[in-house]
């Protein structure tokens, strides 16, 4: 562990955030070394079970979508507060469903491309240290049998949970509070089978969630606002029954169970995801309460803003200004997912008079104000997010581009392998030197509008009749 490396970018925790930043990186031919002081195994203790439609796209673009697919279970509807159902097959996507998928599967993916890639993974390896200066960022860790040693490289993207060495590192605070104390997980058996794919309900102090593995065990999460206790306090299946029957009507005769544990949910915000030369992404940077499934899901966002800006850097096609973009686009979708996901535990758990008359008065406007649910599934899905972009630019600028149809095929299968693609209404060949990094394509239709479409699926830049001049000077402006 003695000495230095030059490696490009470090990350520093292996969970679906790290994985697929890591994996980006490297695709795109940036040394990336990943730092995960856990031993080399991937749990199935994670709390995520389900993947949205816009996670979804970005997985399409890695080529991973169809495969995770095959092995999850789609759901075409989600249920909130007991009877308003939001339904999901009118999302203007090719995932216009929810895929009820354990987030260890998805994990195993991610690792795999990122092997396979050239990530060098150092497990058992923990962050004690970090400085940074005008070159680069020296990382102190301590590895296997407690050898000490040091790292360098000019980058360093911390996601490694919301406990984050990095952020406490370059001295980011953390704040906000535990939303949801002394929540119950287990892993159990069912006598009876669910009705529904996904069960989850509230009823007075007491809240439940099931959802399959996959493999005959069900994760249960369930939460006794009067049953406020210790997260160190010892858990036993009666506890766990006892909490489902009172919040779902019984408990589908649960037994063998081989995992149990408490933990508190909190929402949490760090106010910057850059200091210098570090970043912070996934839990690192935002956690929230677990309603709505949006916790992963942003992660991995986050890790498909980043990585293409970091890529274009490391390798000298952007100036590092490129890089305050992703605080200024993906803070406000982290503050945005803290505040709907609390709001849905907060409506779901309503007690007093007053919440329940707003809980009510809430649902019957969603029931019947079809655009207000339309967006309101398009915020959980992650589809309806769109960046701020400068004045005076096109009105597609920043808007996230569905799977549109194209001479070529698809669109998320030209952005695969970290491109930007250029969609024209007549044939344009690239004068430049960005062969490897760009894709022409043309619409399959008869679409006037010229779009340069960035590696995470959103509009670079657009154009009414643009000619050939003002594609090149795009093209110089945001691919270098």
């Amino acid at each position: 562990m003695n000495g230095t490396t030059d490696r490009s970018v470090i990350v520093v925790g292996s969970g679906p955030a790290g994985l697929l930043l890591a994996g980006d990186l490297a695709t795109a031919g940036v040394p990336v070394t990943l730092l995960e002081k856990r031993p080399h195994k991937i749990s199935n203790l994670s709390r995520a079970f389900v993947l949205h439609a816009r996670t979804l796209e970005q997985l399409d673009a890695r080529g991973l979508a169809d495969g995770l697919e095959s092995i999850g279970r789609r759901l075409d509807s989600l249920r909130l507060f007991g009877r308003l159902t939001v339904e999901l097959g009118t999302l203007h996507s090719r995932f216009n469903h929810l895929l009820v998928i354990p987030q260890y599967e998805v994990e195993k993916v991610l690792q795999r491309r990122a092997v396979e890639a050239g990530v060098e993974f150092r497990y058992e390896t923990e962050v004690t240290g970090l400085a940074q200066d005008a070159d680069g960022v020296t990382v102190e860790v301590r590895g296997p049998g407690g050898a000490v040693g040091s790292l360098r490289a000019p980058y360093v993207v911390g996601t490694d949970g919301m406990r984050s060495a990095v952020r406490d590192a370059i001295g980011q605070p953390f704040p906000g509070r535990s939303a949801i104390r002394s929540v119950v997980l287990a892993d159990v058996r069912l006598a009876e089978e669910p009705e529904n794919l996904l069960t989850v309900n509230a009823v007075g102090d007491a809240f439940a969630f099931l959802a399959p593995f996959g493999d005959g065990y069900y994760r249960v999460i369930a939460w006794n606002r009067a049953r406020n206790v210790p997260d160190s306090e010892p858990l036993d299946l009666d506890e766990v029954k006892e909490v489902t029957r009172l919040a779902l009507g019984r408990d589908f005769g649960m037994h063998e169970a081989r995992w149990m544990s408490r933990f508190h949910s909190d929402e949490r915000q760090a106010p910057a995801y850059r200091v210098g030369r570090v970043f912070l992404a996934g839990d690192a940077a935002h956690v929230h309460t677990p309603a709505g499934g949006q916790g992963m899901n942003t992660g991995l966002q986050d890790a498909a803003n980043l990585s293409w800006k970091l890529a274009a850097v490391v390798q000298g096609h952007a100036d590092a200004a490129l890089l305050d973009t992703y605080q200024a686009e993906r803070h406000p979708v982290g503050r945005s997912v803290l505040r709907s996901s609390g709001g849905i535990v907060r409506l779901a758990m309503a007690k007093r008079p007053w919440e329940l008359a707003l809980r009510a008065a809430l649902t019957t406007f969603l029931d019947t104000v079809a655009p207000a649910r339309r967006r309101m599934a398009e915020q959980i899905t992650g589809i309806g997010y769109k960046y701020a972009a400068p004045r005076g630019t096109h009105r597609l600028t920043g808007t996230r581009v569905p799977d549109v149809a194209l001479e070529g095929g698809r669109l998320y299968e030209a952005l695969r392998g970290g491109r930007f693609v250029l969609i024209t209404p007549q044939a344009y060949e690239d004068q430049g030197t960005r062969k490897d990094r760009l894709t022409v394509e043309r619409w399959a239709g008869d679409r006037r509008t010229t779009v340069l479409v960035r590696p995470d699926g959103y509009v670079a830049w657009a154009a009414d009749g643009a000619d050939p001049q003002a594609i090149e000077t795009a093209l110089a402006a945001h691919m270098g």
